[in-house]
């Protein structure tokens, strides 16, 4: 794999982000990553007046991440509000990039580009499920 283009990959998530819906909070959020195979997934969030079915960018990200084909997540950036400033996946969003990217999943943060099992430490994730026959 190449080097990661932090630049491009955060380029990515604010022109997403600017396609957010987010006529509740006033908070865009656009999250950009690159995949294994090279590709760049987007998401932004979507958000809806019943407040607890809103979805965020990394779940729109996620999704076209799954629906492109698959494939492992190897760097992710996510940036939100007006001035589009660098922003943390919430829990529930670092689940599911554990999920996709697992713990070397390199994370660009405000404090810098960190793996996935330092932002999300002791995560829960398939190998502690029992095996399916």
């Amino acid at each position: 794999m190449t080097a990661v283009d932090w630049a491009s990959l955060r380029a990515a998530a604010v022109e997403v982000a600017a396609r957010a819906y987010a006529p509740y909070s006033g908070f865009p959020v656009g999250a950009a990553a690159l995949v294994s195979d090279g590709r760049v997934v987007v998401g932004c969030n979507v958000e809806n007046a019943a407040y607890g079915v809103t979805l965020c960018a990394e779940c729109g990200l996620i999704s076209s991440l799954v629906a492109g084909g698959g494939g492992r997540l190897v760097a992710f950036t996510c940036v939100g509000g007006a001035d589009r400033r660098l922003t943390m996946p919430c829990g529930r969003c670092r689940q599911l990039l554990w999920e996709h990217g697992g713990a070397s999943l390199l994370v660009e943060t405000p404090l810098g580009i960190q793996t996935m099992d330092q932002v999300l430490p002791q995560a829960f994730g398939a190998e502690q499920l029992p095996e399916r026959p």
